[in-house]
């Protein structure tokens, strides 16, 4: 099956996304926008081609803090909504729940409440623009220690947004273990709210476990050291807990994997673990969605069978109400016609 076939067939079926960054979508267009408005001078080639120029995670992390620190109000967020919505739209992505990272922006001076008042109105406009829906998981980042973490999480507390569905931690996992930030994800869970954590992303299976064990866990983020755990494969197989993958973003940090076919996601769906493809940081790794499930069927080996299920457990794996899981997967189904041939 040529490329152009399955991209053209894939657009068309409704999927979900639930592991990507909010400002990881934002276009050179839009940063040329920031960095113009935030230094009064037009970007250059060559600072272009640096900030997008990093060969490990934590090069990575600091080029994602670089683009934060380009916006300069509550009012850039639009620009970076607007990116969102046209990439969804693009992947047929009908449903996303997008990390969004606050720490970063109260240390410029940035008012929470403002930021989420203009989320808030983009994922409406979004919504009533496209019919596309979008959920907030608010990272309280590994980064800056749990205090800030906890911090983060009162402010969502205080500030109630029915968009803001639960937390997650992301950052580098090695600086910010996911047994010290316990305390914040028990607030979370005993107020009802959702819990995710990226884990075994350039750590060992125990990052993982402790995810798991110790912060409960609905979702992992990445997963990928789950592959040296025999007995983690079948508990998070045996427990349904659904496992965020992302493998372009995986092959990039070079410290598990360092292609595509090598990615241990084919593993985990043969074990009857449940796993989600994602991007991630789309402009970071330049990569989409329908580019990750195209290196699922071209380098993995998943037929287009299992690239269904794949998109199935993209919607069971989120946080819908299971009625509305139920009625996504239905039409998925119903998209699911005229299927291109296999080579």
């Amino acid at each position: 099956m040529k490329k152009s076939e399955f991209n053209k067939f894939l657009a068309k079926v409704p999927k979900a996304e639930l592991h990507i960054h909010i400002e990881a979508v934002i276009t050179l267009d839009s940063v040329k926008k920031l960095y113009l408005k935030r230094f009064g001078k037009e970007m250059t080639e060559e600072e272009q081609k640096s900030l997008f120029t990093y060969n490990d995670l934590n090069g990575f992390i600091q080029a994602f803090l670089k683009v934060q620190d380009l916006l300069t109000s509550v009012e850039d967020f639009r620009l970076v909504f607007d990116d969102l919505g046209k990439y969804l739209k693009k992947n047929g992505i009908t449903y996303c729940e997008a990390f969004f990272a606050p720490t970063a922006f109260l240390k410029k001076g940035f008012k929470y409440d403002e930021m989420i008042a203009v989320f808030h109105e983009k994922i409406v406009e979004i919504r009533e623009k496209t019919g596309i829906v979008i959920k907030l998981m608010e990272d309280v980042s590994r980064t800056f220690g749990c205090e800030n973490a906890i911090n983060n999480y009162n402010l969502q507390k205080q500030y109630p947004c029915e968009d803001i569905i639960g937390i997650g931690l992301g950052g580098a996992e090695s600086k910010g273990p996911a047994a010290d930030y316990a305390p914040v994800y028990e607030m979370a869970l005993a107020d009802g709210k959702h819990a995710v954590i990226h884990a075994g992303e350039d750590v060992g299976p125990e990052s993982i476990w402790d995810a798991i064990d110790l912060c409960h866990a609905e979702r992992i983020g990445h997963g990928l050291t789950a592959m040296q755990d025999e007995k983690l494969m079948k508990t998070l197989a045996k427990k349904k807990i659904p496992v965020e993958i992302c493998i372009t973003s995986n092959t990039f940090t070079k410290k598990i994997v360092t292609k595509a076919k090598d990615h241990p996601v084919k593993q985990y769906f043969d074990k009857g673990m449940i796993v989600t493809i994602n991007t991630d940081d789309p402009v970071f790794f330049k990569t989409t969605m329908l580019r990750e499930l195209w290196l699922c069927y071209k380098d993995l080996g998943f037929t287009m069978d299992e690239i269904k299920e794949l998109i199935k457990y993209s919607f069971t794996a989120s946080f819908l109400s299971k009625k509305e899981k139920k009625a996504w997967c239905e039409k998925v189904d119903a998209a699911w016609v005229d299927v291109p041939a296999e080579d």
